[in-house]
């Protein structure tokens, strides 16, 4: 029996979500002991989101099998809007410049589109 796409999606979703909660807790802890710079801490917020992204999409195109460019996209796509969508919310209004958002979109939807073309 084929797992739905709407399953492998939310699956992917939490995974990379999960491992980016992960992450941002291992980037808190060495901003704590290290005294990290903001441009590092930056550099750092920006790797999580290629890494889960990147996963995210691979495990997408192990799960579709086919058109895994189209779901590393959605992937990357998807996970970017629902980060903007929560920020937004908890801020209680834009929590990022158009071009912050378009670039964080950027990296998210290539390192998605990696993900499932290397699936």
């Amino acid at each position: 029996m084929e797992t739905s796409k709407i399953k492998i999606t939310l699956r992917s979703l939490l995974f990379s979500y999960l491992l980016s909660g992960l992450l941002l807790i291992v980037i808190s802890f060495a901003l704590y002991k290290l005294r990290l710079k903001e441009s590092q801490v930056l550099i750092g917020v920006n790797l999580v989101y290629v890494l889960s992204c990147f996963l995210g999409g691979f495990l997408m195109g192990r799960g579709c099998k086919e058109r895994r460019f189209f779901w590393g996209l959605l992937l990357g796509m998807l996970y970017s809007i629902i980060l903007f969508a929560v920020s937004t919310l908890l801020n209680k209004g834009f929590a990022s410049t158009p071009a912050q958002f378009f670039t964080t979109m950027g990296i998210c939807v290539v390192s998605g589109i990696l993900g499932g073309i290397l699936s």
